[in-house]
């Protein structure tokens, strides 16, 4: 598989310093950047002119997904999904999946939506300690399936493969990216088998896209870069590197889907570690000769 070139380096892409910066999805019909800072519990919306928008919630708020059938968005909130309405501020929470109340320190944490529709989000523990993460796969009502009882701590992804017959999923502690058989018309996983595991020099596995040619590209928390990496045998084809520790999540957009936006967080760095990073917690920008895929849009 061919390898991928940056052809700039990293700009800011936001004026936003996050604290933990994440759920990026571009919005094709507004040109514009949605993300989110899930422990200030923000939404952001961002374009290429420097218009910047940014809403507020009583509760963490961590991914993203366009509507097809009604406006404004789909979003990940503490404890389930909730159909957001950007013009208005009205919020519709969709019952909570009951599984998740058996861990009430539980919140959802990264997602987005399938080829189908449905919205894919992973639960975990806030505080980071217990191996209860779960995958949950809400149809176009919101009903929550529990597609995954994963019992990882945090819970990253997910991503597709381009013919839709695989999901990445990361084990984010473990510095485990797996891979499971996906079927698509059912929406059913298969068993984990680890595709990439990350040495403990290069952090945690956390957000992740797929582009055009099926390449998948992946934030390292911890590490300071992104990576884009062969789907097939995970051979790491080009490395970005960020001006920051903390890197959280990828998404294409921009012209021609031809923008590789970034997250990143300020979140468990010491002062002095803040002081050298000036730009932890932005956003940035790369141009690169690579074209994402448009993201998927929400059934309801």
């Amino acid at each position: 598989m061919v390898a991928p070139r940056q052809l700039s380096g990293p700009r800011v892409a936001s004026p936003v310093r996050a604290t933990l910066g994440e759920g990026l999805c571009w919005s094709p019909r507004e040109q514009a950047l949605w993300s989110v800072d899930i422990l200030e519990h923000r939404l952001y919306r961002d374009t290429p002119t420097g218009e910047h928008l940014e809403w507020r919630f009583d509760e963490t708020v961590s991914a993203v997904a366009e509507r097809a059938r009604g406006p404004g968005l789909a979003l990940a909130l503490r404890h389930g999904l909730a159909l957001f309405d950007p013009g208005s501020g009205r919020v519709d929470r969709f019952p909570p999946p009951a599984e998740e109340a058996a861990h009430p320190g539980n919140r959802f944490n990264d997602g987005k939506c399938d080829a189908r529709g449905r919205f894919w989000a992973g639960s975990m523990d806030f505080a980071c300690r217990a191996p209860t993460g779960a995958y949950y796969r809400h149809d176009a009502e919101g009903r929550a399936v529990r597609a995954l009882d994963a019992r990882w701590i945090v819970t990253n992804g997910p991503t597709w493969s381009l013919d839709g017959r695989t999901i990445f999923l990361n084990d984010t502690v473990h510095r485990r990216v797996v891979a499971c058989d996906f079927d698509m018309d059912s929406g059913r996983i298969g068993a984990a088998r680890d595709w990439l595991v990350l040495p403990e020099a290069e952090g945690h596995p956390d957000g992740m896209t797929t582009d055009a040619e099926g390449r998948l590209w992946l934030a390292h928390w911890g590490g300071a870069c992104v990576t884009c990496h062969d789907p097939g045998s995970a051979r790491e084809l080009l490395r970005i590197a960020l001006p920051t520790d903390h890197v959280s999540n990828v998404c294409f957009g921009g012209p021609g889907l031809r923008t590789l936006f970034v997250t990143t967080a300020r979140v468990d760095l010491s002062p002095a570690q803040l002081a050298a990073q000036p730009l932890a917690g932005a956003t940035f920008a790369i141009d690169v000769d690579a074209e994402g895929l448009p993201a998927h849009l929400f059934a309801g």
